[in-house]
């Protein structure tokens, strides 16, 4: 029981991760975008600071949400929005489109700072609930640790570079999806039984 309770506050914690990478992400990525767009400096201001009017209305909605709905499914869509904004923002053509795609990833920032750690809470047996939570504010560290090394390592891939610093994010946020995450740790279970 007590290894199945850290796998699922592990996993819930990657909603930490995700918040950590996506608001380090844009650092390594305006060198890039400020041309691309063709930005002055205001718009390069509002273009990467876009992502946190979503982290407002993210917060105001979780909470209510995640009692309606149950956190679990709450904090699956916020995966799924944060895998549609790595996918959009990487993909972007316009600027329209990359800053609509940065706030629903704000929004998913918002809802997995609230959500995360609360699931965990719930979750955790009273003697290692502190513990269990404090992963999530690990993995908000590991996340922007991750995004700086993956920007480094992306820095000089080419001209599309900034796409693919943005569309890393992906891959933890697939983690956290209901197809993927819930059968591997249903898994996992049954295999140490």
């Amino acid at each position: 029981m007590k290894g199945y309770v850290i796998l699922i506050s592990v996993v819930a914690a990657l909603g930490g991760l995700l918040f950590g990478f996506d608001t380090a992400v844009i650092s390594g990525t305006i060198n890039f975008i400020q041309p691309y767009f063709g930005l002055s400096e205001a718009g390069l201001g509002w273009t990467v600071s876009s992502l946190l009017f979503g982290c407002i209305a993210g917060v105001f909605l979780a909470g209510k949400a995640g009692d309606h709905s149950g956190r679990k499914k709450v904090l699956m869509a916020a995966a799924l929005l944060f895998f549609i904004s790595a996918v959009g923002s990487a993909s972007a053509d316009s600027l329209f489109f990359f800053v609509f795609a940065r706030i629903l990833g704000g929004l998913a920032v918002g809802v997995a700072s609230i959500l995360s750690p609360m699931y965990i809470a719930e979750l955790a047996p009273a003697k290692y609930r502190g513990t269990l939570v404090s992963l999530n504010q690990l993995a908000i560290v590991i996340g922007i640790l991750v995004a700086f090394f993956s920007n480094y390592l992306l820095v000089n891939t080419g001209g599309n570079n900034w796409r693919w610093m943005l569309l890393v994010m992906a891959a933890p946020a697939v983690l956290l999806l209901p197809e993927s995450t819930p059968s591997c740790i249903m898994h996992l279970k049954y295999l140490r039984m």
